[in-house]
């Protein structure tokens, strides 16, 4: 009830715009004929149907979901008189605003109004047949099938344009053929400068070196620019990048989430290599998306003594483990968590995969796109047998071991020799002591001796008092294993050496890794999936069997098993995935492509990846769309066959400058006559600084490098030394804190300070498209974070020490390095002026070192700052 009430408070506060700009709806003067299922339904779907049918609710006994209905009317009689709209009780309540009530925020806008009162004056036409057994629940018009993202692919022909000399590829040419006509083309190609550095954060998400410039720069041969492609498509930095932005879709986090707790997911990082290692590898993507929904479904039972490969599917299928989940925690309502981690999975799944908001049907049918509750309660069941709220294993039970039986016998084995070896120390232990008592016994009166001695061999227990008194006084024969280096440091160094050679032994044994992963019990029949009335997990109505969301079931699509009595699963999640990737479905592919052109350009052709239906925005250049969709399907499903097409086209290499005229025609750029200009994003600012100060460790894989709260509040990369004994002491990172940004760990409660200003998501529960702001936090975390400080010190230190002592040639590289350009004179002039300045300054005015630090020398002070002015700069924070 909770998800109800705040779905329809959002929508309750956008709807007066979103119906204005969204919906079918035409006004009174339209000249085309107003139909029921086209222009009247939408608008009552919207904003009646929820308490006027859907569930069996129908206030005044009045129903509005078909026509007839209508016509029928409720407990007030007919609602409907055809050709007078002002004797219609329908209208009479829409118009004098009884209805929807007043504590409904979902009003009719004025277009709205004019078209249902217009529709009932001119006959409250509909224009397909309602017989008297059609199931208003499951109704779906012809209008809303044939929605064109519901439509099979179609590849269109390369359209012929009137001038294609700016044509270097199919894309160009869907590209001029919509420019042309509105009097714009492609801008002239960007300078080789400009272009190396865009592709090469595009591909790699960190910036060439001044060597890789000047090498394509000076390259005259014609096939430069491709070699170029080829060698970054090649490079392991390629996947980090790629990686990341599925890693979004995803929900990528290393951190339960929930609540204020946020329990760590120690084994979660391996679904993060394996994503990335899946780019890399140019992983067909149908093969990438089946692993994930179904990688447990490919291998048989039982999930013991797996190989690499078998061991790649099942860490694919953390894929359904990264929504937030709470069950775990103590104290929460387990089946409320379990409940909400089912919600936030079908979320991620269906923004991800399929470009739809299905959670909205979650409560009631979908007030916008042909989804029907039931839809969303048989898509769900496509999942429960894997994840059954019933029967539900909390995060500490999810992980499978990657132990197999022969490291079983290797570890029992060298235990066994570990064992050995303690069993010796042992005896010479007890050797040691025995002598060393003995010689402490020697020291003592003789008469001493016998009773001391008999006092040792008695058990503490049963020793009398008198024999307790007795060691008490003679403390020196209390000789134990703890004690014994104070009597003999020779014999207590043996005794170490030889716990050293066990420990040795055992550190041999295979260290037990573990997957965190989905699979289905097999030993219990598949979940049964409810409809919940209003979405209230504690109140299920009817049963549903898994299938297909009804407006994307072909006539010819497989079905969804219940149990497919051919496999030792349900078979339900490798049927779906293999009908999702079959090539057949009118979503997927068009939603990849468009998510990969996204992140070339900043904006997919359809400019709400995660949302394909009524309330996103139509695609700018839907044959484009499909044409890659097609595209991609037939050439593998390669991504890296995706990046060539547009990479390598003129709409991706030309010029992102400005010019009056396309200002004029086209200001928001949609006919993509220049390159639009883009913001670094979190993750590559980060990486990019440390590239820049010569400091990124390109270390691959393996745990997340922790994140920890520093003594001011601040999120920041390190380990708390918690026995220390002291607040605040940290353990030596050992250059981890350098690494890429992508191998940082993900924790929801704990956004590293340093990119959470520049958009950095936060996972709940995922990130389908990123923004890009610019506000005051990102300029005062350029100002005052240390980490930028001293990236800037450590920036300055690398110009002197590789540029010399030219402060010309120290300008020159850092704009190189910074800008992958090199300044021009007047520029270079410029900043030695400033740092001159700048030296003269820090010279009679230093700065006071921190405690423990020494001063820096003015001419590096005057250089830092100069650097730091550079790391602040939108030359820096841009790409052209």
């Amino acid at each position: 009830m909770l998800a109800r009430s705040l779905c329809c408070c959002l929508l309750g506060a956008l709807l007066p715009w979103l119906s204005a700009t969204t919906h079918a709806a035409k006004p009174a003067v339209a000249a085309e004929q107003l139909t029921y299922e086209r222009d009247v339904r939408p608008i009552l779907k919207t904003h009646c149907f929820h308490c006027h049918g859907e569930a069996g609710v129908r206030e005044g006994g009045l129903d509005l979901r078909l026509r007839r209905l209508i016509a029928a009317g409720g407990d007030s009689g007919e609602a409907l008189v055809p050709g007078h709209a002002d004797e219609s009780l329908l209208w009479q309540r829409v118009r004098d605003g009884d209805m929807p009530p007043e504590d409904v925020p979902l009003r009719l806008t004025a277009d709205e109004l004019a078209t249902l009162e217009q529709w009932i004056a001119d006959g409250a036409i509909a224009t397909q047949a309602e017989p008297d057994d059609l199931n208003p629940d499951n109704y779906i018009t012809a209008q809303e099938r044939s929605y064109w993202a519901f439509q099979p692919v179609q590849r269109s022909p390369v359209p012929e344009v009137p001038d294609a000399s700016s044509a270097e590829t199919p894309i160009d040419r869907f590209i001029l053929a919509r420019q042309q006509p509105a009097g714009l083309t492609l801008s002239p190609q960007a300078d080789a400068a400009t272009l190396i550095r865009r592709v090469t954060f595009d591909l790699l998400g960190v910036p060439p070196t001044p060597a890789e410039v000047q090498a394509f720069v000076n390259d005259a041969r014609p096939d430069a620019y491709p070699r170029l492609l080829e060698r970054l498509l090649a490079s392991p930095l390629y996947g980090q990048r790629w990686g990341r932005h599925w890693l979004d879709v995803a929900g990528y986090a290393d951190s339960e989430g929930y609540a204020t707790e946020d329990p760590l997911r120690p084994h979660a990082y391996r679904y993060r290599d394996y994503v990335i290692d899946s780019f890399n590898q140019d992983k067909p993507f149908d093969q990438f998306v089946v692993e994930q929904l179904a990688g447990d479904e490919l291998l048989t039972p039982p999930l013991k003594n797996l190989n690499a490969e078998q061991t790649e599917k099942l860490v694919a299928t953390g894929f359904l483990r990264m929504a937030p989940d709470g069950t775990g925690i103590g104290g929460v309502d387990k089946a409320l968590a379990s409940n909400e981690v089912m919600v936030k999975t079908i979320e991620i799944v269906s923004t991800s995969l399929l470009g739809l908001t299905v959670g909205c049907a979650q409560c009631h049918n979908h007030r916008y796109d042909p989804i029907t509750q039931e839809d969303y309660y048989a898509f769900r069941a496509i999942f429960e047998p894997a994840l059954n709220p019933k029967k539900w294993s909390p995060p500490a039970k999810r992980k499978i071991s990657l132990y197999t039986d022969a490291d079983r016998a290797k570890a029992a084995e060298l235990e066994v020799e570990a064992k050995k070896i303690l069993a010796q120390r042992t005896v010479k232990q007890n050797e040691f002591i025995e002598a060393t008592v003995q010689r402490e016994l020697a020291k003592l009166d003789e008469a001493l001796r016998g009773p001391l001695a008999e006092a040792r061999k008695t058990p503490a227990k049963d020793r009398t008092a008198e024999q307790k008194q007795l060691l008490k006084e003679h403390p020196s024969v209390n000789v134990t294993a703890g004690s014994l280096y104070l009597y003999d440091r020779k014999a207590a160094d043996a005794l170490k050496k030889m716990a050293d050679q066990a420990a040795a032994v055992r550190a041999k044994k295979p260290t037990e890794g573990f997957v965190r992963a989905v699979w289905e019990p097999q030993d219990q029949p598949p979940a049964e999936t409810f409809v919940f009335f209003r979405g209230d997990h504690e109140q299920p109505t009817t049963v549903v069997p898994p299938r297909e969301l009804t407006v994307l079931a072909a006539s010819d699509s497989p079905d969804v098993p219940v149990d497919d009595a051919q496999r030792p699963t349900s078979g339900r999640r490798l049927a779906y995935a293999r009908w999702l990737t079959s090539g057949q479905h009118p979503l997927f592919a068009r939603v990849i492509v468009n998510r990969i052109w996204m992140q070339h350009f900043g904006r997919g052709l359809v400019p709400t990846p995660a949302d394909f239906g009524a309330l996103g925005v139509a695609p700018t250049h839907p044959q484009l769309l499909d044409w890659l969709a097609d595209e991609f399907a037939a050439n593998g499903w390669s991504v890296k066959h995706l990046h060539r097409l547009i990479v390598l086209s003129n709409t991706y290499r030309q010029s992102s400058q400005r010019h009056a005229e396309g200002d004029r025609i086209d200001a928001d750029n949609q006919l993509y006559w220049r390159m639009p200009v883009r913001r670094l994003d979190a993750e590559s600012l980060r990486d990019t600084v440390l590239a820049v100060a010569g400091d990124l460790n390109l270390k691959a894989g393996g745990p997340a490098v922790p994140v920890m709260a520093n003594k001011v509040g601040q999120f920041v990369i390190g380990k708390e030394n918690l026995n220390a004994g002291r607040p605040g002491a940290v353990l030596p990172m050992h250059n981890e804190d350098l690494r890429r940004s992508v191998f940082v760990q993900v924790r929801r409660s704990r956004p590293l300070s340093v990119m959470a200003p520049f958009d950095l998501p936060r996972m709940e529960p995922n990130c389908t498209s990123r923004s890009s702001s610019t506000v005051s936090p990102q300029s005062l975390m350029l100002m005052n974070s240390p980490f930028v400080l001293d990236a800037s010190q450590r920036f300055a230190r690398r110009l002197q020490r590789e540029a010399g002592d030219s402060l010309a040639d120290q300008i020159t590289l850092a704009w190189q390095l910074a800008f992958s350009t090199t300044p021009s004179d007047e520029q270079v002039t410029q900043a030695v002026a400033f740092v001159e300045a700048q030296t003269v300054h820090f010279a009679a005015d230093p700065l006071v070192a921190p405690k423990g630090q020494a001063a820096m020398e003015p001419a590096v002070e005057a250089m830092t700052s100069f650097c730091q002015a550079l790391f602040s700069s939108n030359h820096f924070l841009y790409v052209d």
